[in-house]
Parts: C-alpha cells; structure tokens; sequence
C-alpha cells in the first residue's frame, strides 16, 4: 500500500485538506529549478523531478546546480519529502505513462491511496490536481464533457461562451491532468464518453457545427488518471473499448510491518496535534494495531496460524483512523484512558462496517492468535485476550 507521509501545511492556511500543489509549492518550484532535462510538453517537471517528488530524496538534500538561480527566495539545498509509501517502480511506471499520454487507471481495495497518487502525480506534472470530477451513480456525461449557461444559451443561442467546460475538458484544452475518481461507480454509458475522447483527443459540440469551436482538441499534456476500487459493492464494469485506453496499475497495501506502523503513528500523530492536543498512544499499542490489521488483511499470522478474513477492508487508512482516535480519546479524556484498553471496541467498529457476521471473525482472531500469544507470556497480548469480553456486547 501506500499512504502520505505527514506534512505541515503552510503558514496560516485554515483548510483542512490543502492541495498538493500548495502544501508542496517549495518542493515543486525547487525541483523544477533542479532538473533542467527534457520535459514531455506542457510538463512542468521532468519525469524523474515527478518521481522524487513523490517518493522523496532519501533523506538526502538536493542542490541546485551552481549557474541555476533560486528564484522567489528558494533554498539552494531542500530535502524533498517522501509522500507516497510504495513501490518506486509503481510510480516510474505511471509517470511513464503520462509521459506517453496514456490513461492511467489506478486500481486497489479501498484505503491504498490511490487518491493520494493521482493527486501527487497531477500535481507535480502540471501544478494543480482541482481538475476533478467524483464518479457516482449520478455523473452524468455532462460532467465529463460539457454543459451550458442556459440563460446565456436562450438569450444568444449556442456559443464557446456560454459552454461550461467539465473538468476534463478544461484540462485537454490546456494541456493539463484531469482525474476522474471512482470511474467504476459512473454507469457504463457515462463511463465510454471517454472512449472517444481518450483515443481521438477532442470532444465534439454539435451545438456548434459549422464554427470553429465544433470541434475541442486536446492541447500537448493532456493525460487523463482515473481510480477505481474494484472490490466495492456498486461498480459498473468498464467496457472493453474503455479498458482499451488505460494502462493498469494496481496499488497494494504496504508490504513491511515496521514502515507500516511508523506511517501509521506519523500520520496519526499529525491529525492529533492540528487539534492542539498532545499524541499519547506508545509505539508498542501501535505495533499491535497494525499487527492486528495486516493479519486480518492477510489472513495469516506472522507464525503462520490461518485466521478468518473478514469482509471488510482492512487497510492502512483504517488503521490510521483507529490511530487518531485512539490519541484524542487519551488527550481528551486522559482519566483511566489506557489506549489498549480502548483498541478491541474500536477494531469491533471497524469489522463491522459491512457484514455483521465480522464480529464473530473478529472474536476467532481473539480466541485463536490473541490466546495463543497470551499463553505464550506476551503482556500486551495477555491483556488484550483478557478484553476479549468486549467484543461479545
């Protein structure tokens, strides 16, 4: 998988999501004055600036060649933050497919940040990421095209003035990254409004043959990143011709326990602290979360004992929740607080999200792994077993 690292937003922004392109401005303008090599047209960094903008320098700071100029201010060293915890070949891959003018579909179970990547990645390539539309039952084909002003359209009749471009339309026209989230959940007519736009790069307006705006062509840049979670309930399948246009690339959940739990604490500590409270939860209640979490992802132990799947998703972005609400609970009610103590109730809402049989699921992995390990004399895991009353209310 893949989720952000944590970042301070700027200075007095009072959003609560800021944009990549704004948080990470600093990093975009510097990487841009860095790398000075080839460029795909209408590309504001190169692929590879792309890539360490989104995996990060390693730690390392990056200097400015010796005859580049800083401008605006800008450090001649910077650090570049790691934002995506993945494979870097993953995201080589896509930026190569931008590069190419591919679709990129980026595919997972819910919670592996494909969201964050496409944002990351329309970010870094063209500098800002709004050029979005949400997929739902109820996009239409008008919010991946074009719709009217219709008092402008009754008064004067069809025009390029009163068109309202879609998102995706202003980004072909000006050579830019569309993205189009949850393409899957869009009914299957809506869904191949893009095959002709992705393979013949225009879009065109009936209402206005005979002039020359009938015909939108997309400008060099254009690239088009949709997401999609396969396994959700409510998905219309992609048409052949559809899946035609796009590469694939399939985002998976975060392979190593130690990178997952120190992603997990940083970003569970961020959302903590933007409230002005102090995080209080130790790293070994956080390794058993996580622990928890990827064994009953996986369905096997770190020993290797079977354990029942439960049919809700267990991700990384879960566990960061349970995180973060497990700090707030010990930072506003610190009185008897003990996080542990606190961790079954909240695992118990998770698995229960879609099926109410993953209780039981839940109470299998206590009686089976959670024992085990109690008998075997680890005290975090003898206290846990000994809550297990807790998930029987």
């Amino acid at each position: 998988m893949t989720t952000a690292a944590t970042a301070t937003p700027p200075a007095g922004d009072t959003r609560q999501i800021v944009p990549p392109e704004d948080r990470y401005a600093t990093e975009l303008a510097f990487l841009a004055a860095h790398d000075t090599g080839p460029r795909p047209p209408g590309w504001r960094l190169t692929p590879h600036a792309v890539v360490t903008f989104v995996m990060g320098s390693a730690g390392e700071p990056l200097a400015l060649p010796a005859d580049a100029e800083a401008p605006g201010g800008l450090p001649r060293r910077l650090v570049i933050e790691q934002k995506f915890v993945g494979e870097r070949a993953l995201v080589e891959r896509c930026v190569i497919t931008l590069a190419g003018e591919r679709g990129l579909l980026l595919v997972g179970e819910p919670g592996t940040a494909k969201s964050l990547l496409s944002e990351l990645l329309a970010a870094a390539v063209c500098g800002t990421s709004a050029l979005t539309v949400q997929g739902t039952a109820g996009t239409t084909e008008d919010q991946l095209k074009y719709g009217w002003k219709y008092a402008l359209l009754l008064a004067q009749g069809p025009s390029r003035t009163a068109l309202v471009p879609s998102p995706v339309l202003s980004a072909m026209t000006t050579g830019a990254v569309a993205r189009v989230e949850e393409i899957t959940r869009c009914l299957p007519e809506v869904q191949d409004a893009l095959v002709s736009l992705l393979s013949e790069r225009r879009v065109a307006v009936p209402e206005l043959a005979g002039g020359p705006d009938a015909q939108l062509h997309a400008a060099p840049g254009f690239a088009l990143i949709a997401t999609a979670n396969l396994r959700d309930k409510g998905v219309s399948e992609m048409s052949a011709a559809l899946k035609r246009r796009f590469n694939f690339e399939t985002v998976g959940p975060i392979a190593d326990l130690d990178t997952e739990t120190a992603l997990v604490r940083r970003q569970a500590r961020a959302a903590v602290e933007r409230t002005g409270a102090r995080y209080g939860v130790d790293d070994t209640v956080l390794e058993v979360l996580v622990t928890a979490f990827r064994e009953l992802r996986g369905g096997r132990t770190a020993e290797g004992w079977e354990v029942e799947r439960p049919s809700t998703v267990m991700s990384t972005a879960e566990a960061v929740s349970v995180a973060t609400a497990l700090g707030l609970a010990t930072a506003y009610f610190p009185a008897g607080r003990d996080p542990l103590r606190l961790l079954p109730g909240h695992l118990l809402g998770v698995v229960r999200k879609d099926d109410p049989a993953d209780a039981a699921r839940l109470l299998g992995y206590w009686d089976g792994a959670v024992r085990r390990r109690a008998e075997a004399g680890a005290t975090t895991w003898r206290t846990l077993w000994d809550l297990r009353a807790v998930l029987e209310d």
